[in-house]
């Protein structure tokens, strides 16, 4: 995520490019000082609102559209909250889907309830990052790209202005205060729900959470290997911590942690198919196909990746690898019969540059 940010007469202003079902938005961030606090009661009670919401915590969001603030202001502020509104009130997630027609993602001008970390809406959960219990702030959301032609009724007016308030918060976790099998249970969920997101349509949040999944496994390789390498060891101390083996025994096997890894990379390549990424894609894709050399997904995507960026004889040879794999496979004669076709109309094409030189 490119942002850039400035501080002046207490007022920040940031900026960057987020990700929702209809592409790349330009979202730009106002926010200003209120000094608002906030108390929180039970086994947090330390907690104030200087502390911003971290990985996994319930946010209480409400997003509206600026336009709509305007009779609002007139009336007395609800962004006060108020002693009885405490972190106990955040007690789960709201469950709504992504829809392929809107930008904010996020049921508008009610009080929502996000967890923060599994890429709901890409656009609030990166305002309320930085934000207390208490804040508001206002955002300008502008296309990136041409294709503006579907959009949700209530925003169809570019650019689009909302304000994000931030009414409660659990707290959360830094990433590295997660404990492995916590890791290894959120890979297999943003795993799951890339599938379920790419099924309906909705690529970019398939990509966005087939990339959460691999930034949460690459930190478990040293764990992973820790655990190999203490399965390999003749005979285990039967005095151990079971605290320990309580935090290892859901791992993955080094085996099942690279295939899950390159099933990941292979999907991520899908989407950067499908978003015409191509360099990205070929990337993903030779990841996978070096995590595990057997899997027929990762050489067919490499070579489309390739054909993309006309690097043939590398295309080439990504289908011969299927075809090894999967003999007779039509998917690898078709490319390979494409790749040949291409090869002559650039060799034609050569001929007649080179003859008219020389002539």
């Amino acid at each position: 995520m490119d942002s850039d940010s400035g501080d002046h007469d207490g007022i920040d202003v940031t900026s960057w490019v987020s990700v929702c079902p209809r592409g790349l938005w330009k979202v730009q961030l106002k926010r200003t000082h209120n000094g608002s606090q906030q108390t929180y009661s039970g086994d947090e009670a330390s907690c104030s609102s200087r502390y911003c919401p971290r990985l996994g915590s319930l946010c209480r969001v409400r997003v509206r559209l600026k336009a709509d603030m305007d009779e609002a202001d007139r009336l007395v502020s609800e962004l006060s909250v108020q002693p009885d509104q405490s972190v106990t009130d955040v007690t789960e997630a709201t469950a709504f889907s992504r829809c392929q027609d809107s930008v904010l993602q996020v049921p508008l001008d009610d009080w929502t309830t996000l967890r923060l970390g599994e890429g709901q809406c890409d656009i609030t959960e990166t305002c309320v990052e930085k934000m207390r219990a208490g804040d508001k702030c206002e955002i300008q959301i502008s296309p990136v790209g041409p294709d503006v032609s579907v959009l949700h009724p209530a925003e169809e007016n570019l650019p689009i202005c909302a304000t994000v308030e931030l009414k409660a918060f659990t707290p959360g976790e830094e990433s590295w205060e997660v404990c492995p099998c916590e890791k290894w249970q959120r890979v297999k969920s943003h795993k799951e729900r890339g599938g379920v997101r790419f099924r309906g349509g909705d690529v970019w949040g398939a990509a966005d959470s087939y990339s959460r999944a691999l930034k949460l496994l690459i930190t478990l390789h040293y764990h992973v290997r820790e655990v190999e390498q203490k399965g390999q060891e003749p005979e285990a101390d039967e005095q151990r911590d079971t605290s320990t083996a309580d935090k290892t025994q859901h791992l993955p096997s080094a085996a099942e942690y690279r295939t899950i890894k390159a099933e990941l990379h292979s999907n991520l390549s899908l989407c950067q198919l499908k978003l015409n990424q191509p360099e990205r894609a070929k990337a993903s894709a030779t990841k996978a196909s070096q995590l595990e050399p057997g899997g027929a997904k990762a050489w067919y995507r490499l070579g489309q990746a390739c054909q993309m960026l006309n690097e043939l004889e590398e295309a080439r040879q990504a289908f011969r690898k299927l075809l090894e794999l999967q003999p007779e496979s039509p998917a690898a004669l078709k490319a390979l019969k494409d790749v040949a076709n291409r090869e002559k109309e650039r060799n034609a094409q050569l001929g007649i540059r080179l003859s008219k030189m020389f002539s």
